[in-house]
């Protein structure tokens, strides 16, 4: 597949070693992690219609793209030592 725009360490390059740090140690961090990249990898496809879906789905699942990367900001920031 090709570059995949929109992963976390492009995010926040500045958060790299805190978020990567959490993925090890903080199951909950590593759940949204992995939520949002299976999601992220979902609106890709449909972007490059290797999975085509209507606009409503899309919309949707970018929304909830924006809010699980606003959540998970908030958590590298008050938990990363």
């Amino acid at each position: 597949m090709s570059h995949v725009p929109h992963e976390l360490t492009e995010e926040f390059p500045e958060l790299t070693d805190q978020m990567a740090d959490l993925r090890l140690n903080d199951a909950h961090f590593a759940n949204l992690a992995d939520r949002y990249h299976v999601l992220n990898r979902a609106i890709h496809r449909a972007e490059t219609d290797l999975e085509p879906t209507s606009d409503d789905h899309m919309t949707e699942m970018r929304k909830e793209r924006m809010a699980l990367k606003d959540e998970i900001y908030g958590y590298v920031k008050a938990h990363a030592a």
